[in-house]
């Protein structure tokens, strides 16, 4: 007689069912911490973007560009700091009412952290087969939370258009060869001069034909603005790009630079420019050469990870808003830990020490060093152990990143698995 078929347990749809409803509390309860992080920094009240619109409008009415100077009860006086080619890309925008050109901000910066995160996250998510709908959610989530994310939005920053041109070039286009290769960080560099750093890194790396192109674009981009607005232009590259002193202080907390670190320690007087200097090309050189090793070993996001860090460290500003690095050496070190060999002690142990800088790394950024600490207007001179960590938090995570981010020797079969990984993410 034969056998009646026999039903699939319950237990698997209740399985599928629990699993559903843990996802959907992790992304509700990711979602309802956002407005905790981001009420303190409302304060800021798109200060930034103000600045930047309040200078293009002076501007328009046939004043210096870089004449332009604003009050600030931390800062002293701030002025317009950027390079002429981003004052043309930033004037269309101060012809809006002010509303509408903070909504294209924040609008413009939300697609720019979706679509970078997406680039990070998704081929981890399929070369470990992990669910990419809730994987991403949770990701963007991540990202939102981070204090370099919340600072860009809510002061009105361009950053996330930098970090959407930077990766674009250094994910995509320079590891397959494409002729552009080079035009995005050109332009990035043209636009601020932090993204300078990343030309050198492919020098480093042997690009010579991407680096030839960015410097190339960069340099087109500027003898543009300075066929537009030559008077400012001269001003800025010959006088303007050495006055330190306009974008801040340097001894303060937001500066997470080496510069800053060197400031709070001698406070109220400069630190010494030849010990910098010194510590700053050494720095530099561990940590390009740690990315050209990165980049000959087909791992293209730690090159431009420990490039971004680097850039980080050396320039003398480094505000809290540009270290939008942290996030990809996350992802890094997540996915290094997934990769590790769970059958021997030591690839057990290798996982454990990675997701725990990872979880280290991420607690930190997410907490910040400014969002929930008041430094007050004042200089303050810094000796206290405690207060040394928390003040240079960043800088100091940079620093242990700059040596401990691994970098995962690619085979040419991997690279070309991850090349198809990626021209799905683009499509």
């Amino acid at each position: 007689m034969p056998a009646e078929p026999v039903a699939p347990p319950a237990v698997a749809q209740d399985d599928a069912g629990g699993r559903t409803a843990r996802r959907v509390v992790t992304v509700l309860a990711l979602a309802a911490l956002l407005p905790a992080l981001y009420l303190p920094a409302l304060r800021h009240d798109y200060y930034d973007l103000k600045i930047y619109m309040r200078a293009m409008d002076w501007w328009a009415a046939g004043h210096p560009l870089y004449d332009y100077v604003q009050p600030d009860r931390v800062q002293g006086a701030l002025y317009f700091t950027y390079p002429p080619f981003a004052a043309l890309l930033l004037r269309p925008f101060a012809l809006l009412p002010l509303g509408v050109a903070i909504a294209a901000f924040v609008v413009l910066t939300l697609a720019g952290v979706v679509v970078t995160t997406r680039w990070l996250v998704l081929p981890v998510l399929r070369r470990h087969h992990l669910p990419r709908g809730f994987g991403l959610t949770v990701a963007v989530l991540l990202v939102l939370a981070v204090e370099s994310t919340r600072e860009t939005i809510t002061l009105g920053q361009i950053n996330m258009l930098l970090v959407v041109l930077i990766l674009a070039d250094l994910l995509f286009a320079v590891p397959q060869g494409r002729r552009w290769a080079g035009v995005g960080v050109g332009l990035a560099a043209a636009l601020k001069l932090f993204p300078g750093i990343f030309l050198l890194y492919l020098l480093a790396a042997r690009r010579w034909r991407a680096a030839a192109v960015a410097a190339a674009t960069a340099a087109v981009a500027t003898l543009l603005a300075a066929a537009v607005a030559p008077d400012d232009s001269w001003r800025f590259w010959t006088h303007e790009l050495w006055t330190t002193d306009r974008v801040g202080r340097t001894d303060y907390t937001g500066n997470q630079s080496l510069f800053g670190l060197l400031s709070r320690m001698t406070a109220p007087n400069e630190p010494g420019r030849l010990p910098w200097l010194l510590l700053a090309v050494a720095i530099a050189g561990l940590g390009l050469w740690r990315a050209a090793r990165a980049a000959r070993a087909g791992d293209a996001l730690v090159g431009l990870t420990l490039t971004g860090l680097v850039g980080g460290l050396i320039s003398p500003i480094t505000w809290t808003h540009h270290l939008y690095w942290f996030i990809p050496a996350v992802v890094v070190l997540v996915d290094a830990a997934l990769d590790a060999d769970r059958a021997t002690v030591t690839g057990v142990r290798r996982r454990r020490g990675l997701l725990a800088l990872a979880a280290g790394t991420g607690v930190v950024i997410v907490y910040g060093v400014v969002t929930f600490q008041d430094w007050g207007t004042g200089t303050v001179h810094t000796d206290d152990p405690v207060d040394f960590v928390v003040r240079n938090a960043y800088v100091l995570l940079s620093l242990l990143l700059l040596v401990l981010l691994p970098i995962r020797h690619r085979s040419p079969a991997f690279v070309k698995r991850t090349d198809l990984a990626n021209d799905a993410v683009r499509r």
